[in-house]
């Protein structure tokens, strides 16, 4: 409002001049939510504050609007503003200014330090869910006579070894494929074109495949070129994975070993009934990640056996090693791990011959329907108690959170919340109603032989 209504109608009290708080905050911070709602707040204190002082009616005064009525009572309106804009401001205003800045900087202080440490959060979820896993193994150590220390240094060993030749063996298969297909690449290149020819009735010529193949200046050589300038990259980039799972492999010794004295750390600053709850808790943890391993590990010794006997008879290259390639990976790999382990089987044999390698795909395809639909329920229902879409359904939430590695963790995660919740909470008797009615399923007992 111009300077010269003041020497009219007088100097409006400093309650009105509120007004104009809440929109230049909203244009400053409107892209920030905890800011907005702080600003919501103190929008919603001055309004209380101008509904008691009569506010709209100074405001009718200053400024008339066309067709109403503001002469009515408008001296005693000016004695009204004369009288309030003596009124100092209200003491909360300036805690709620600095509460507003304290509480806004604070927010950016933890989103960058969540920021900058998830990497290491991620580090110690997986570090907590190793411990978790082979705690089992490491008690039933020390129980015979064992260190908690030199039992957990054993598993973890065992685990890298059996990791680092397993990888090795795959590793070195595919190396010597690799080798293989570049030193014949041209009898490779007649096979399939012949193949293609004969099978879609194409008319491709293999020396023009070949020679576009062998041409510098091609798109296979400047693939090829490409990927030995990412050389000095790709070695930075397994020496940075190495250092994780070295600090992995450390933490999750630390968390095993130490695990009695940590646990005992944390409930002396607990009252009983708390101390009691942590410990279920904890040993709920373990039993449903016990459960959700051994639980993988059998489905995985199942799909390698299947896949071996497959891979076997349909003459893939390395049959064992791919079909613990497929069990393994799989299984710890929800969701997309059975399509991502089809792929190096199917793309061996078909370098080989390609009617093999439908073959190839038809086996995974039809197994992974009998795994899902028969075998996998019956061993996750006796390990884990998890529902089928409850599982499914944390897979994705996992994945979509954390990436593969969230994929693996949700599985256990998901069961013991479903095990915290089933024991928390009053029960009721159920209606009886057609909507809730279903016939449980009954074993079958097998017959005894006479």
């Amino acid at each position: 409002m111009h300077d010269s209504y003041w020497t009219v109608v007088g100097k409006p009290a400093r309650a009105f001049r509120f007004h104009y708080l809440q929109p230049a905050l909203f244009r400053v911070w409107a892209n920030n939510p905890v800011s907005k709602r702080l600003t919501q707040l103190i929008a919603k204190r001055i309004d209380a504050i101008v509904d008691n002082g009569g506010a709209r009616q100074i405001h009718c005064s200053i400024v008339p609007v066309a067709g109403s009525d503001c002469t009515a009572g408008h001296a005693s309106t000016v004695g009204e503003m004369s009288n309030t804009s003596d009124r100092a401001m209200p003491k909360w205003v300036p805690k709620a200014v600095m509460v507003f800045w304290l509480g806004f900087l604070g927010a950016l202080v933890v989103r960058e330090l969540f920021h900058q440490l998830s990497s290491f959060l991620l580090l110690l979820l997986v570090s907590l869910f190793l411990a978790l896993a082979i705690e089992p193994g490491v008690n039933r150590l020390a129980k015979r006579g064992w260190r908690r220390g030199s039992a957990t240094l054993l598993i973890l060993m065992s685990i890298i070894v059996f990791a680092g030749a397993f990888l090795g063996a795959v590793g070195t298969l595919v190396g010597n494929q690799v080798a293989d297909v570049l030193t014949n690449s041209e009898t490779y290149v007649n096979d399939t074109v012949k193949f293609i020819n004969d099978t879609f009735n194409a008319n491709v010529d293999p020396a023009e495949v070949n020679a576009s193949i062998s041409d510098p200046t091609g798109p296979v050589q400047r693939f090829i070129d490409n990927q030995q300038r990412k050389v000095v990259s790709l070695s930075a980039s397994a020496l940075g994975v190495l250092l994780q799972l070295l600090s992995i492999t450390l933490f999750t010794f630390y968390l095993v070993a130490d695990g009695p004295r940590l646990r005992r750390v944390i409930c002396a600053r607990l009252p009983e009934e708390r101390q009691r709850l942590v410990l279920k808790t904890w040993d709920l943890a373990i039993d449903k990640t016990g459960g959700y391993l051994y639980s993988r590990a059998l489905l995985a010794l199942v799909s390698a056996f299947f896949h071996w006997i497959a891979f076997q008879a349909i003459g893939t290259p390395a049959p064992i090693a791919m079909a613990l390639w497929v069990g393994i990976v799989s299984q710890f790999l929800p969701v997309v791990g059975t399509y991502l382990a089809g792929v190096l089987p199917l793309l061996l044999t078909f370098l080989e011959s390609p009617i093999n390698a439908a073959f190839v795909l038809a086996f995974i395809l039809i197994y992974q329907q009998l795994e899902n639909y028969l075998i996998s329920p019956r061993i996750t229902a006796r390990t884990m108690h998890v529902h089928a879409a409850v599982a499914f359904a944390s897979a994705i939430v996992g994945g979509a959170i954390l990436g593969p590695i969230g994929a693996v963790l949700a599985l256990p995660a998901a069961a013991m919340m479903q095990s915290l919740l089933s024991s928390w909470g009053q029960r009721h008797e159920v209606v009886d109603d057609e909507l809730v009615k279903f016939t449980p399923r009954v074993k079958r007992e097998r017959r005894k032989k006479v």
